[in-house]
């Protein structure tokens, strides 16, 4: 699931290069205010539960991310997917490393509480975060004249079996 998750970040990113470069940080009247922030929020979301799931406390996690969002939230597009670029290789490896997909992780969430969880389950809600978000953005692109891009897990399961039939 993480894989498909660095597939879609990459294909939106891919149909944000190709606007015009004013699209990145046009204000609109949305939910966030505008692609560039839900593109940050995003990658810092992504970034705070890969540090929650290796250890640190959300309160943690959550201090790290509030100081890096203005930084992040200001780059351009092409710097932003150097950014995921990295975050996504370092996580891939995290990943590769854990014997035990299903060891509990206790989440203490400042507005939620208390949550016993899995390493996997928690890898499961990063994917379904960027989704929606990611569909945050297609309507971002839709309100602004231009369409988005396909990038559900079925296109991302024929796509990775062609590239497999072509090896």
């Amino acid at each position: 699931m993480y894989d498909y998750n660095v597939w879609a970040n990459k294909e939106i990113i891919n149909r944000l290069k190709e606007l015009p470069k004013d699209i990145y940080h046009h204000d609109i009247q949305s939910g966030f205010s505008s692609v560039s922030q839900v593109l940050t929020h995003i990658y810092l979301v992504e970034q705070s539960w890969f540090d929650i799931i290796a250890g640190q406390t959300m309160n943690e996690a959550m201090a790290l991310a509030s100081q890096l969002q203005k930084q992040i939230q200001s780059k351009e597009i092409e710097e932003m997917e150097t950014l995921y670029d990295d975050l996504s290789l370092k996580n891939k490896s995290f990943l590769v490393n854990q014997e035990n997909m299903d060891q509990a992780i206790v989440v203490n969430n400042p507005y939620a509480g208390l949550l016993e969880t899995s390493i996997s389950e928690s890898v499961l809600h990063i994917v379904t975060h960027g989704n929606y978000h990611r569909g945050n953005i297609a309507t971002m692109l839709r309100q602004m004249g231009y369409s988005s891009v396909m990038q559900d897990y079925g296109l991302y399961l024929y796509k990775r079996e062609n590239t497999k039939a072509k090896k």
